[in-house]
């Protein structure tokens, strides 16, 4: 039997430890090779220009020769105005990248030795820069499509006689939605399946068919094949795609091989995520929460040296965001990310 991929060398190419070990001037260096690799050209934030600027080694700044402008290697992206050195940044990327099925600001405060409050924007900084950086282009060949809801819970009345019906459209949470996700599969690979290699996440207001069909025509390549549930909301996809059912009710996999298994999967991960790590999604960053689950799924087969590449190069890529600058000030988000 083959060893299985996470659990070989080839998966750990990363160590915190290293991390930890680094100093300032080190820490710095990766970070500016990350933004602008090996060259001594750095690009100005303000005015754009590459070139050669002024470097002030006191402090670790650049000056632009165009604009006067004076930068450092975090200016303009989501690490802007940091108060903390840059090892503890790459530290904790390196710790969010660990961690298989997400971490809690709990959990990042305590590893780092910062206040939950630190921790909390840090993590949601990093959620920011994956949200921002997603790829978006439509999916092809077998898309497999479902949704799962979260934060409908009521809970019950103590007294029998002051219980209601939850299933009932009335008595349902207002705070409810649904998150849909969309995966595409990968083709075979010799006699391996590898599963899926692309996946998107959209957070609705429930599954229907208006929502569902939008979502489908924009981010699903026409002459694909959808692959979904019994849920009538996938009703309208079979007048534009080739679209196959499984009914839940009966199987999980129908007799001529038809299933939504790669659907499933991501929201294995998304509840154990929840449940295990953050217990409870806010609306207003569901989003967030949904697209880290599909990124994790996404790079499940890759080494947490490549993943943590790749999501360093995400946050330095990401612009300076407006939600997480002066965050417990009071500068929040104040609507949620619906995508229909």
């Amino acid at each position: 039997m083959t060893q299985h991929f996470l659990l070989s060398a080839k998966a750990r190419t990363l160590s915190l430890r290293r991390v930890f070990e680094m100093n300032d001037e080190q820490a710095f260096k990766v970070f500016k090779k990350v933004r602008w690799g090996d060259s001594k050209a750095v690009t100005c934030p303000m005015c754009g220009v590459v070139h050669e600027h002024y470097f002030i080694a006191t402090r670790r700044q650049w000056r632009c020769k165009d604009c006067h402008h004076t930068f450092s290697v975090t200016s303009g992206t989501i690490f802007a105005f940091h108060k903390l050195p840059l090892k503890m940044y790459l530290a904790a990327i390196a710790i969010y990248t660990n961690a298989a099925k997400g971490i809690s600001a709990l959990q990042m405060g305590r590893d780092l030795d910062v206040q939950y409050k630190t921790a909390f924007v840090l993590c949601h900084k990093i959620r920011e820069s994956l949200m921002e950086r997603r790829d978006m282009s439509p999916l092809s060949g077998e898309v497999h499509v479902d949704g799962a809801y979260v934060n409908g819970h009521i809970r019950p009345k103590n007294k029998k006689e002051d219980r209601v019906d939850r299933r009932l459209a009335e008595h349902q949470n207002p705070a409810k939605r649904c998150v849909l996700v969309m995966r595409q599969k990968v083709n075979i690979v010799g006699d391996a399946i590898q599963g899926a290699n692309k996946t998107i996440s959209f957070v609705i207001k429930a599954e229907n068919q208006a929502d569902v069909g939008k979502l489908a025509e924009l981010y699903v390549q026409k002459g694909s094949v959808i692959c979904a549930d019994e849920s009538n909301a996938y009703d309208g996809l079979h007048a534009k795609f080739d679209t196959r059912r499984v009914n839940h009710a009966v199987e999980y996999r129908s007799d001529a091989g038809i299933t939504n298994n790669l659907a499933e999967s991501y929201f294995s991960r998304f509840r154990r995520m929840q449940y295990g790590q953050t217990h409870k999604f806010g609306n207003l960053y569901l989003a967030n929460y949904a697209n880290e689950a599909a990124y994790r799924e996404d790079t499940r087969r890759m080494s947490n040296g490549d993943i943590f590449d790749d999501i360093c190069e995400k946050c330095v890529q990401t612009k300076t965001h407006h939600d997480w600058c002066g965050y417990w000030q009071g500068n929040k988000r104040t609507a949620e990310r619906l995508a229909a």
